[in-house]
């Protein structure tokens, strides 16, 4: 398919919103799944099981996260090889990612997750009510997990290469398998067994399958902005591989951190003397209802990073900066309306996950107050985050991302708990610093504009005369641009 120029021309308004909202919307989808499900074992299990989710996706994201920054090397090629309209150096950039995906998850995560399991759980201090509940939840996680980082890949894939819509479709398709699927194992409906918060994981791992079967049909029939490579072949390319990794591992370091975070932030909330109520508090407004918040931002991440990718491939470094600051301003607008949300009707939120206990209430109101003022941050964080990775500059938000996740906050709820100081007000304020530390230091670093200076090359497999290809499109582009403005 031919690549689509608007995302490089025209107005900044036009090519942000083409691309920001088709990824957002996706995003969005991709947890409301996730908040149903929360909702059905609040319902029909309980709330130990609630926290038990909440717990097990947080240690399973620290993998998620840490293989994905093969994914985001590939996107930062994607976007900038397809501004160049170099579609060879794009298939075989995707393929190698894929092709390595797949070996990484079969050879490794698979056994290793699941021999860890237990012993991750008790480094975090789950209580045993939890513990029986995450167990079985976390190992079909890790059994099962190749669809569900196949998905995040391919829809990366589709995204960083300005095919939007297609991702939009097969996150619907996704969402509605995995919700039917959990209704029905949750519950034990018809010919299935009562599984409880087993079956919401089920429906997680599951529920991607026919989605990943189609993007993988589109792109290896050539229906797609990526294709199949010149050569195909199951041989690693370590070159190309080297150059991802390269990019995406800083990146990788930088997930990591912000999930080792959250990780150890339940040891603290396991500390406190309601730590069952604190963490079903937490679980339901942090990993789920903020969520709202956290994947509007995670899709803004994904636009900026593919529009200033495809502009600077493209020779228009400012345009795609001004871009990057239009898509902050979006989410800076949406957060605010959630967050006006979390302050006025937070008995309702509650109410659909079951949360009727009146400590648990009173811990998880006060939390949704401190979020409505923490989802500004993250939001445009996150924005402007994409806008660096997209430029190459991958590694400022991962010493952005130590700083402020492991020193300010895990260090913030240490003191308080040797000064017997620790409540849950208390971790909600250093959730909310360190959130706030990290957008005042991810802003500075893209104003500074270091990241303007970075090369992103694919060596020896640059395609001989893909610079002249780009160059045409890129001067056209110019000069619709010059044509549109005056």
């Amino acid at each position: 398919m031919k690549y689509d120029e608007e995302i490089i021309s025209g107005g900044i308004f036009r090519s942000m919103w083409k691309v920001a909202w088709p990824v957002i919307l996706t995003q969005v989808i991709g947890g409301i799944h996730g908040i149903i499900d929360q909702v059905l074992v609040g319902k029909y299990v309980g709330y130990e099981a609630q926290a038990a989710i909440g717990t097990s996706w947080q240690l399973f994201l620290v993998v998620v996260v840490f293989l994905s920054s093969l994914f985001t090397g590939m996107y930062i090629l994607v976007s900038q090889y397809i501004g160049r309209q170099d579609s060879v150096a794009v298939n075989r950039v995707a393929h190698q990612t894929l092709l390595a995906s797949l070996y990484i998850l079969v050879l490794f995560v698979t056994p290793v997750g699941y021999l860890v399991t237990p012993t991750l759980l008790n480094l975090v201090g789950a209580s045993p009510e939890v513990h029986a509940h995450a167990v079985p939840y976390l190992r079909v996680l890790f059994v099962f997990n190749a669809p569900l980082f196949l998905m995040f890949l391919l829809v990366g894939i589709m995204q960083s290469s300005g095919n939007m819509k297609i991702p939009l479709f097969l996150g619907i398709s996704t969402c509605l398998m995995h919700i039917a699927a959990s209704y029905v194992l949750i519950r034990g409906i018809g010919p299935f067994p009562e599984l409880g918060a087993t079956g919401a994981a089920i429906g997680d791992v599951f529920g991607p399958v026919p989605s990943v079967a189609i993007c993988l049909w589109l792109i290896y029939s050539g229906r797609a902005f990526v294709g199949p490579p010149d050569k195909f072949t199951l041989k690693p390319d370590f070159d190309i591989l080297w150059r991802i990794a390269k990019l995406g591992v800083p990146s990788g370091i930088q997930a990591v951190l912000l999930n080792l975070g959250g990780a150890f932030l339940l040891y603290f909330i396991n500390r406190l003397p309601q730590s069952a109520e604190a963490l079903a508090a937490y679980t339901v407004c942090y990993s789920q209802l903020f969520s709202v918040v956290t994947w509007t931002g995670f899709g803004l991440r994904a636009a900026c990073a593919t529009v200033i990718g495809q502009n600077i491939g493209a020779g228009k470094t400012d345009r795609g900066a001004r871009a990057v600051y239009f898509g902050a301003g979006i989410g800076a607008g949406w957060a605010v309306l959630i967050g006006l949300v979390y302050w006025t009707i937070p008995g309702r939120l509650l109410a659909m996950f079951s949360l009727h206990d009146p400590a648990v209430s009173v811990i998880a109101t006060t939390l949704l107050h401190y979020l409505a003022f923490s989802g500004v941050c993250v939001v445009v964080t996150l924005a402007i985050t994409g806008g660096l990775q997209g430029a190459g500059d991958t590694k400022k938000p991962m010493y952005i991302a130590l700083v402020t996740q492991i020193f300010v906050l895990l260090g913030i709820c240490f003191v308080l708990l040797q000064l017997g100081r620790l409540t849950p007000t208390a971790i909600w304020t250093a959730i909310l610093i360190s959130h706030a530390s990290r957008l005042t230091l991810t802003l500075a670093s893209f104003a500074r504009g270091s990241w303007r200076n970075i090369k992103v090359e694919l060596g020896e497999h640059r395609t001989p005369g893909a610079g002249m290809a780009a160059l045409k499109p890129a001067t056209e582009a110019a000069t619709r641009d010059a044509v549109n403005e005056a």
